[in-house]
């Protein structure tokens, strides 16, 4: 299992990460445990990590380069919006909002690789 850190709203977080006998990858984080299909193409609302201030961050669910940003800072988002889409391995992985909300801000930008559990946009 590795070990990984993640920086949400300023502060940061370790998870553990493994891959399992069928190929899904097992997140473990602050007691719970999150589970990402292989070809997975969409970040699942359980990945969201919440501030105290009421604010959603978003994460990259893989490693990947960012193929596209569909949003700007400030646009409002419905729950289930594309916000990003993430080419890994040759395919392509929508990141798509978890909850209604504004834009706060975008942490990549296009054609940037990303890591697994990087910070890529943050919702209020």
């Amino acid at each position: 299992m590795d070990e990984i850190k993640v920086k949400i709203g300023g502060k940061e977080h370790k998870v553990k990460v493994e891959e399992t006998p069928e190929g899904k990858l097992r997140i473990h984080h602050e007691g719970e445990v999150f589970e990402l299909e292989p070809g997975q193409s969409s970040i699942p609302s359980e990945m969201l990590k919440r501030s105290g201030s009421g604010e959603s961050v978003v994460v990259a669910p893989l490693p990947g380069i960012v193929h596209s940003v569909e949003v700007k800072k400030g646009e409002d988002v419905k729950k289930g919006q594309l916000l990003m889409t993430l080419v890994a391995m040759k395919m392509e992985n929508d990141v798509v909002s978890p909850r209604d909300g504004k834009v706060k801000s975008i942490e990549v930008k296009k054609g940037q690789t990303v890591n697994r559990g990087d910070v890529l946009i943050e919702i209020e």
